[in-house]
């Protein structure tokens, strides 16, 4: 199987080197990059350009904000399985991806894990974690979702449910989980350890 992880940011200069570098350095041949930018402008697409040679698809142009974006990601992305690692954040190790590709098997749509929050000065210091544990069907119920930065869907998914709602604000990522989940009722896997590292 192969997989997308699409990195959607705007005037991202102070951050999207680390995001780029965490993408890049993962131990997996089956990897396809996707950034779109939203017109910047500061210095970020200098440095997108310093690693073109690494990125399969870079789109800068206006958006209607992040959902939007995202939505023009996946529409350009060719993997099985999309991730999404936005500009403030870095994956937790380069061994990420071929874990979440080893944890996808023939019954599995979703495979998601867990995520901790670094202080924005400070990588290293963790300001608390997210550990989203297994769903059951009483999980959305009890106010349970798992971290938009850990959950990677087939991309047969995307196409056949749809993809982020723009007109549900910062809503969107949970209706689509939610989707997902309670209305199509797709198999998902929990990968129980840190897969992100994200930025307060």
């Amino acid at each position: 199987m192969t997989i997308s992880i699409i990195t959607v940011c705007f005037n991202s200069e102070s951050t999207i080197e680390s995001t780029i570098q965490s993408v890049i350095t993962q131990q997996c041949d089956n990897l396809e990059y996707i950034i779109i930018d939203g017109g910047s402008t500061d210095n970020t697409m200098d440095i997108v350009n310093k690693y073109k040679s690494n990125i399969d698809v870079f789109v800068s142009e206006k958006d209607k904000g992040i959902y939007d974006a995202l939505n023009k990601g996946i529409s350009q992305a060719t993997g099985d399985i999309i991730g999404i690692l936005h500009a403030d954040d870095v994956f937790k190790n380069n061994e990420v991806i071929s874990k979440v590709l080893n944890s996808f098997t023939m019954n599995v749509d979703i495979v998601y894990g867990d995520i901790e929050y670094v202080a924005r000065e400070n990588n290293s210091k963790v300001i608390r974690y997210w550990r989203a544990g297994e769903y059951n069907e009483k999980s959305f119920k009890m106010g349970w979702m798992p971290p938009h930065t850990s959950f990677f869907l087939l991309r047969s998914c995307y196409e056949k449910y749809g993809t982020y709602s723009l007109e549900l604000g910062t809503s969107a990522d949970y209706e689509l989980m939610l989707r997902m989940f309670e209305v199509h009722h797709l198999s998902a896997k929990y990968l129980p350890e840190i897969l992100v590292s994200m930025k307060l």
